[in-house]
């Protein structure tokens, strides 16, 4: 549609059609609330902005400032909590089988021998024994701060944790070596790095309290009922702001698309700049001009790249399914095995040349080109081909009427590129050619009807 407009009105003309279509129409609608809501609370800012005035300076400027201290405490503590969490982790992963340890919290909280590592999940979960021979397994929940073994023990090989005497005697060695304070293996390292942690932030935080109290507001006896105020104008202010992003995100929203239409086309070459500066269409601008369908940029992209030059006419009605054909969502599986090496080929090139279609509308913010189907490609060959439709429905879940339905869209498709002017004649004559051997049975009697 938008390069037909072009061709007929040019681009300045055409935006101004878009402009005031019915569609637009109806899109800017929905503003005409919006903007009610807007009027009602600028209004209502300006009355928040009068109560918050101070006599002894701007305390908008206070406000902000008391703003900016808050969030910059709020990310400090939870970027605090994070590397807490972190640090607990990192020592509960380093604990070693024959490591005793002191555990702060949990259910059994005291001195307990590491049995095992575990780091299978998302966070390690050490196997262990308390004095008391309980088993159980500890995380950072367990914890109040980084955990470092006390001593180290070793267990027998014999060891087995389900045996309460092998326990017993493994807590008694734990015992012994607490009492005679052995230290742990040499070479261990117990530094978790807990110094100051996010130094800048903090440094930021000290100089927001400091130009806080330097502020003439700081003094105001009424500081605190004009900061509730201030509150309620920036949580207004906030919403208003949302509510005009969304008045812009709907003024001229056909128009826009346009625009981001006109900029893929000019990258894909079908709009190129003229003589005098405008944009003109380019032939292969002209041949997109004559395609209809839910993916004609994508078969104007198949016919450049010569996806149709090296097949049949069987082949061509194959390779015209996939760029008519929308399966069900159930219905889409595995891909299947192509017919020929030459239809397989060809099938790559649109595949290929949908997924870099895909990530150009996704940078444009349009929308995108459905995923090239390849459901109907084996039942098409085969029609093609002369056979029943029963043999060629066998093994799929398609319905006699559905298949006629899909089959009259690809002589659809292949009735406009066989009348597309300046294509290759022998393209043309394939495609017309593909026509006639799909339209026979079934087919041909529901179009007389």
């Amino acid at each position: 549609m938008s390069i037909n407009l072009l061709a007929q009105f040019g681009r300045a003309r055409a935006r101004e059609i878009l402009e005031s279509s019915f569609a637009q129409f109806q899109a800017d609608r929905s503003v005409v609330g919006l903007a009610k809501q807007v009027r009602s609370r600028e209004e209502s800012l300006a009355g928040y902005a009068k109560s918050m005035t101070c006599h002894l300076g701007d305390f908008t400027e206070y406000a902000r400032l008391r703003r900016e201290l808050s969030d910059a405490e709020n990310v400090t503590s939870r970027s605090k909590s994070r590397a807490h969490k972190s640090l607990n982790e990192d020592s509960l992963a380093r604990l070693m089988p024959g490591d005793v340890v002191d555990v702060p919290g949990g259910r059994a909280p005291g001195p307990a021998i590491v049995l095992s590592s575990d780091h299978s999940g998302r966070e390690p979960r050490p196997a262990i024994l308390t004095l008391d021979n309980q088993l159980r397994r500890i995380g950072t929940e367990d914890l109040e701060g980084p955990i470092a073994p006390l001593t180290r023990i070793r267990i027998p090989k014999s060891f087995n944790a389900k045996v309460p005497k092998s326990r017993r005697d493994l807590a008694s060695s734990a015992r012994n070596a607490l009492r005679e304070n052995r230290p742990p293996a040499p070479g261990r390292s117990t530094d978790f790095g807990l110094g100051s942690v996010l130094p800048h932030q903090e440094k930021r935080i000290t100089e927001l309290r400091q130009a806080l109290r330097a502020h003439p507001c700081h003094g105001c006896s009424e500081r605190e009922d004009h900061a509730r105020w201030s509150e309620r104008w920036w949580k207004l202010r906030r919403e208003t702001d949302a509510l005009v992003r969304q008045i812009q995100g709907r003024t001229n929203t056909i128009a826009k698309t346009f625009d981001r239409v006109c900029d893929v086309l000019s990258a894909y070459g079908y709009l190129e700049a003229g003589a005098d500066g405008r944009l003109a269409i380019s032939p292969d601008g002209q041949r997109l001009r004559r395609i209809y369908g839910e993916k004609d940029l994508l078969i104007s992209q198949a016919l450049r790249l010569g996806a149709l030059n090296d097949l049949d006419a069987v082949e061509v009605a194959a390779l015209a399914s996939v760029l008519v054909y929308q399966a069900k969502r159930e219905d889409r599986g595995l891909r299947p095995r192509m017919p020929s090496v030459s239809l397989e080929s060809s099938v790559d090139v649109v595949i290929r040349e949908w997924s870099a279609l895909e990530d150009v509308e996704e940078a444009n913010k349009l929308p995108l080109t459905g995923e090239p189907e390849l459901g109907l490609v084996w039942p098409m060959y085969k029609w093609a081909k002369g056979r029943h439709l029963q043999e060629v429905l066998s093994g799929t879940d398609l319905a006699a009427g559905d298949f006629v339905r899909w089959v009259k869209q690809v002589i659809d498709l292949l009735d406009q590129l066989a009348k597309i002017p300046g294509l290759d004649p022998r393209v043309s004559r394939l495609c017309a050619e593909a026509i006639s051997l799909i339209r026979r049975g079934v087919v041909a009697y529901s179009s007389v009807l």
